[in-house]
């Protein structure tokens, strides 16, 4: 760690301890404006310096914990509610770590400041699992502070500020875009939506947005949504293809925003556009190529998917009767890797599965090729799909997922799982 980092670190301990001293609001707003200042110029050494300091300083207090537990059962077993006790206890079992980030929260613009600190402590804490408890303080915060209610939904268009439009190029992570003129395709063509949520406390930062394709028939392939074309008139679609959904900021990683926003999504343009008759994704399968290189040594139907599919450098090298040949196959495995397998908790193994599912949408029809980035080859092997949400049926299927843990199935994906 430099010399530099060390001084910071010597000024910032002190505000801390005088943060969580009995100090007035005014002081509080001046001492935690200085600690954050004072960590945002750390390295990513200096910040685990910090990081570890908290986690470690700002712990519960052991003995405090079981006494006030001690109190709680006593009371229970004289016949009592225990109702005081158990409030002492709740209060001491939450780490003073919790208390020190609400009053750094007194700082001007401090949540998104912590926002970012959270994900600089996730981007950090993979080789220092001892700071794991300290992200759970930030995301049981975060949940609180970024709660619907406060959230606002708008449209993005080509007349927002540059700065919401840089905010896009780099919170899209789905389907990156390198240049201003991406991004213009994917917001002023009159069959091009955006939109996004924010907070009262990020301004105009938004912390997740969807891109919407207003087209006809259910997309197949991300390349006419993302290519130049002709844009077609929003009264000749039948279909909102909600193509990439982002959370733009790393630091809310976790807290869920996405079900939200893409059912005040279907409401808004169903209202606008009440002649659409879907609303369906075309959604990457991020975990099926893993899953299928774990399965193939059990299996030597999967290995030999394998073997032929590896043979191939990406979508570019194959041609129309390869795809005639490995499709059946490809297609049974990814139906068993996102309505079979399943994870110990009962979930679908797939994280953008459990995603629209738990939204309540259902897995509709599998493409391939679909995408011919490399980013798909190796996640998918360029296959993609659909994942419909029926407004009427969305209610129902959440529950049913939620519950019972039933993958919702439809269309042609469930008419291959009959035969």
């Amino acid at each position: 760690m430099e010399r530099h980092d060390n001084r910071l670190l010597a000024e910032l301990f002190p505000a801390l301890d005088v943060l969580m001293s009995d100090v007035g609001e005014a002081s509080m707003r001046t001492v935690a404006a200085r600690a954050l200042d004072a960590y945002a110029a750390l390295d990513d050494a200096g910040k685990r310096a910090f990081f570890a300091h908290i986690t470690r300083t700002y712990d519960v207090d052991a003995d405090r914990v079981r006494a006030a537990y001690r109190r709680w059962e006593a009371a229970r077993d004289a016949g009592g509610q225990g109702a005081d006790e158990l409030v002492r206890l709740f209060d001491v079992v939450e780490p003073a770590r919790q208390q020190l980030l609400r009053r750094m929260n007194h700082a001007p613009h401090a949540t998104l400041a912590l926002v970012h600190m959270r994900a600089d402590l996730r981007r950090l804490m993979g080789d220092h699992p001892e700071l794991r408890p300290l992200d759970h303080d930030f995301h049981h915060l975060l949940t609180s502070w970024f709660n619907r209610g406060f959230l606002r939904m708008a449209e993005v268009t080509g007349d927002s500020p540059d700065a919401l439009h840089c905010d896009l190029l780099r919170g899209e992570r789905v389907h990156p875009m390198a240049t201003t003129d991406e991004l213009r395709r994917r917001l002023l063509p009159e069959d091009r939506r955006i939109y996004a949520f924010f907070h009262p406390a990020t301004g105009d930062v938004p912390l997740i947005f969807v891109e919407v394709a207003l087209v006809r028939g259910l997309p197949d392939s991300i390349a006419p949504l993302l290519e130049p074309g002709p844009a077609i008139s929003p009264a000749d679609a039948d279909t909102a293809a909600l193509y990439s959904i982002n959370n733009a900021l790393d630091g809310l990683a976790g807290v869920s925003f996405g079900s939200f926003l893409i059912k005040q999504v279907i409401e808004q343009v169903g209202e606008q556009l009440p002649h659409l008759t879907r609303f369906a994704t075309l959604s990457p399968i991020p975990g099926f190529r893993a899953w299928l290189a774990e399965t193939a040594p059990g299996d030597p139907e999967v290995r030999s998917l394998v073997a032929e599919l590896d043979a191939f450098d990406g979508v570019r090298d194959l041609a129309a009767a390869d795809v005639e040949r490995l499709r059946p196959r490809l297609f049974a495995a990814l139906a068993r890797y996102i309505a079979v397998e399943r994870r110990d908790d009962g979930r679908p193994l797939d994280p953008v599965a459990r995603f629209h599912l738990g939204n309540g949408a259902a897995a509709w029809q599998l493409n391939w090729p679909a995408d011919g980035a490399a980013r798909a080859w190796r996640q998918a092997y360029g296959a993609m799909i659909n994942y419909r949400y029926e407004p009427q049926e969305l209610e129902r299927r959440h529950e049913d997922f939620v519950r019972h843990r039933t993958v919702a199935l439809g269309g042609p994906l469930r008419a291959s799982l009959q035969t």
